[in-house]
C-alpha cells in the first residue's frame, strides 16, 4: 500500500481538521469553547468544498501543487 500523499487525500485531512478544530472551539458545549462566530469558519470551509465540487478550483489545491505536492491522477503514487 503507498503512503504518499496526494493534494486530494491533503485537502481532505485540511478540510477534516478545520472543521473539527472550528465546531470544538465554536459550541457552547465544548470545553474548548471560545466563542460562536468559530462556526463562520465551519461554514467557510463548508462552501469551499461545495463550490470546488462544482467548479474543480480549490484555493488549497493551487497553493499544495506550489509547494510540490502531487495531484491525484487516480493511479498509485509512486517515489
Amino acid at each position: 500500500m503507498s503512503s504518499c500523499i496526494t493534494t486530494e487525500r491533503a485537502i481532505r485531512i485540511m478540510a477534516g481538521a478545520f472543521i473539527l478544530i472550528s465546531l470544538a472551539l465554536g459550541v457552547e458545549a465544548s470545553p474548548l469553547f471560545v466563542s460562536k462566530y468559530f462556526l463562520w469558519f465551519t461554514a467557510f470551509v463548508g462552501v469551499n468544498l461545495f463550490q470546488s465540487g462544482f467548479t474543480r478550483f480549490c484555493p488549497a489545491e493551487a497553493i499544495m501543487v506550489k509547494l510540490g505536492l502531487k495531484r491525484s491522477d487516480g493511479g498509485s503514487c509512486s517515489n
